[in-house]
């Protein structure tokens, strides 16, 4: 039993907003572990279900291969993956129903399985992994490959002994991340992932992890594979996988997929100054928070490394909702982290999120006028989205009563009571986007109108934009207020 197929459950097709953008990356934490037992004498083979039409295509694959394991391990680096979609469980379960008739051992890892290892197993899982799982994984097929069945001495596993479902205790997370082995990238077709960003984005991006965990504490944000442990890999570590990737498939552009980026002392620093040694440029994005871009010369220093867009979790305008959220960071920060990288040449770029509990209209106000002061580079405006194993849940669950999941990332259901009902976010979701396109127009005519020899043809396009922008966002917000009076 040496035969390993692994998949991931992330069908793009199936999430028709990221579709559209055409933006996918390949399933990082999934190559990952690949690489680990291909380094244990596996022999390993990837179904990657990025651009497939239905988990049907996976029985040639189970054909051909005929593996002894059939290994459901999702990406748990990517934010996608953490929302727990019902698209992406159903053909989950499709998948492993599948390979377990073909006789396989079948093995799930996700955030999702983790916190519904009972349904994945009901569903045809032989086996759930708890938590970060590559050496969950090498231990429990290891064992099974010996002819063992004593599976409680494992850690961070689910799985059936009868009728009773045994859970392991938990496995403490990884360290030394240095020691695991680079991301198996040969399993991957390159191809289909540069064509479609070419076609998307004019450029080509890969994503490269350089840690894990999250130690903050947002009360919202739902852990379950990394959880609070924050694990660095070497700064080395990362730039030879970076010189191995810019090698082999020229890539334009990373996204560096940690939950925060650079929270190590002194290792941006040490990562810039290889790449120089190294000879390497290379443009990149990151997430990051508010309260650790306010000083100056990190800044710079993440400018000076590449980087060009920061993503921070703004969340809101109003220092009580940040509060209640437990977020650990002031207005005032996020207004010195946006004046910081624009003064350095990053691109900075807001999660937002409407209809946490108790939300009032003033803090909706609040969050809109600093989008408006602000303007950021981009904005990703969610609605709160309660997740198992977060304080928030805890909070809202008793009202989860016919929905508990999204079934794509677009959808945005307001899935508990709150100050205002779902309609009410799905307008002002709307109407934000276009007022903020607005105010972006806004400022490109005063600029224009400040140098009008000086500008670009998209320069001169984005300040015309505000007569198409002005006339939308008042519809939108007239529809908004009639919402907000019928209720």
């Amino acid at each position: 039993m040496n035969n390993i197929l692994f998949s991931h459950s992330y069908f793009l097709r199936f999430d028709p907003k990221q579709w559209s953008i055409g933006q996918p990356y390949a399933p990082l934490g999934t190559i990952y572990a690949a690489a680990l037992m291909r380094e244990h004498g596996y022999k390993v083979s990837l179904f990657d279900t990025m651009f497939v039409k239905s988990p049907d295509e996976v029985i040639p694959e189970l054909d051909k291969h005929k593996p002894d394991f059939f290994v459901i391990y999702d990406d748990g680096f990517n934010y996608l993956t953490k929302m727990c979609l019902t698209n992406m469980r159903e053909a989950a379960f499709k998948m492993a129903k599948l390979a377990k008739a073909r006789g396989c051992k079948v093995i799930v890892s996700s955030s999702d399985s983790t916190d519904r290892y009972a349904v994945y197993l009901a569903e045809g899982a032989d086996f759930v992994i708890l938590g970060e799982a590559e050496q969950t994984l090498l231990e429990l097929t290891t064992l099974i490959k010996n002819g063992g069945e004593d599976y409680f001495d494992i850690k961070g596993l689910a799985y059936m002994n009868g009728r009773e479902i045994i859970k392991t205790p938990q496995r403490p997370v990884a360290k030394d991340l240095d020691n695991l082995p680079m991301p198996a990238w040969d399993l991957v077709d390159m191809h289909s992932y540069r064509e479609m960003w070419l076609k998307n984005a004019g450029y080509f991006s890969l994503n490269v992890v350089t840690t894990r965990g999250c130690p903050f504490k947002c009360n919202w944000c739902a852990k379950p594979i990394y959880g609070n442990r924050y694990n660095s890999h070497s700064a080395q570590y990362v730039v030879d996988q970076i010189k191995m990737l810019k090698a082999r498939y020229g890539m334009d552009h990373i996204w560096f997929c940690d939950d925060i980026f650079g929270l190590k002392p002194g290792w941006v620093q040490e990562f810039s100054k290889l790449l120089k040694r190294e000879g390497i440029s290379i443009r990149f994005k990151i997430q990051s928070r508010a309260d650790l871009l306010v000083d100056d010369e990190a800044v710079e220093a993440l400018a000076s490394a590449g980087c060009e867009n920061a993503w921070i979790g703004a969340e809101s305008g109003s220092q009580k909702v940040l509060d209640a959220m437990d977020k650990g960071i002031t207005i005032n920060q996020i207004h010195t982290a946006t004046h910081l990288m624009k003064k350095h040449g990053i691109k900075p770029s807001f999660f937002i999120q409407f209809g946490y509990p108790e939300e009032t209209r003033d803090d909706i106000t609040s969050t809109i006028d600093m989008i408006n002061e602000l303007l950021p580079y981009e904005i990703g405006i969610s609605v709160s989205y309660p997740l198992p194993g977060t304080g928030f849940y805890e909070r809202v669950k008793n009202e989860l009563k016919k929905k508990t999941n999204w079934t794509d990332s677009d959808e945005m259901a307001l899935m508990f009571s709150n100050t205002y009902p779902a309609f009410f976010y799905k307008q002002l979701h709307k109407y934000v986007h276009r007022n903020y396109h607005k105010h972006l127009a806004k400022n490109s005519m005063r600029k224009l109108l400040n140098n009008p020899f000086g500008s670009s043809a998209n320069n001169v396009k984005k300040a015309l934009s505000v007569f198409y922008y002005t006339p939308l966002t008042y519809i939108e917000k007239l529809k908004l207020d009639k919402f907000e009076k019928a209720i």
